[in-house]
C-alpha cells in the first residue's frame, strides 16, 4: 500500500470511529473497541513512515490522517502527545507551502484542534472566502 494510500485509509477509519453512532444507530464497546484499535493500529504505522520521498500535499495528508487518527482514537501509551507535537512540527513546514486548497484547509482545522492558534482560522477563512 502506497503512502498516500495509508493516509487516506486512516482518515475514513478515524472519521468513522468519530461519527460512529451520529446517525442513531446503537454502539456496541465490541466494535467501538475494535474501531479504535484499528485506527490506533493504522496511525501508528502511518506515524513510522518514512514520507522523506513524498510531495508536499502527500506529506500534508500524511499530517492530517495523522493528527485524526490521535483525536480519534483513545489509546495512549504515553508517547500519544509527543507524536502530536512531532506532527504539529510537520505541519508548521507544509503549511506554508501547500497552495490554497481544500486539503490545506482540512489541515489548518486539524492543527487549530489541536492548538487554538488564532491566526490558522484566519488563514482558514480567507481560504473559504476565496
Amino acid at each position: 500500500m502506497s503512502l498516500s494510500e495509508e493516509a487516506i485509509t486512516l482518515q475514513r477509519a478515524a472519521h468513522d470511529l468519530m461519527y460512529l453512532g451520529i446517525d442513531g444507530s446503537p454502539i456496541y464497546s465490541d466494535d467501538l473497541s475494535r474501531r479504535n484499535g484499528e485506527v490506533y493500529r493504522l496511525t501508528t504505522t502511518l506515524y513510522n513512515s518514512d514520507t522523506k520521498d513524498s510531495t508536499v500535499e502527500e506529506q500534508a495528508n500524511v499530517c492530517l490522517a495523522l493528527l485524526m487518527g490521535y483525536t480519534a482514537s483513545f489509546i495512549d501509551h504515553g508517547e500519544k502527545q509527543e507524536h502530536v507535537q512531532e506532527v504539529l512540527n510537520r505541519c508548521w513546514n507544509i503549511l506554508d507551502a501547500l497552495p490554497a486548497s481544500l486539503l490545506k484547509l482540512r489541515l489548518l482545522t486539524a492543527c487549530y484542534g489541536e492548538v487554538y492558534d488564532e491566526p490558522l482560522a484566519d488563514e482558514s477563512r480567507k481560504i473559504i472566502a476565496s
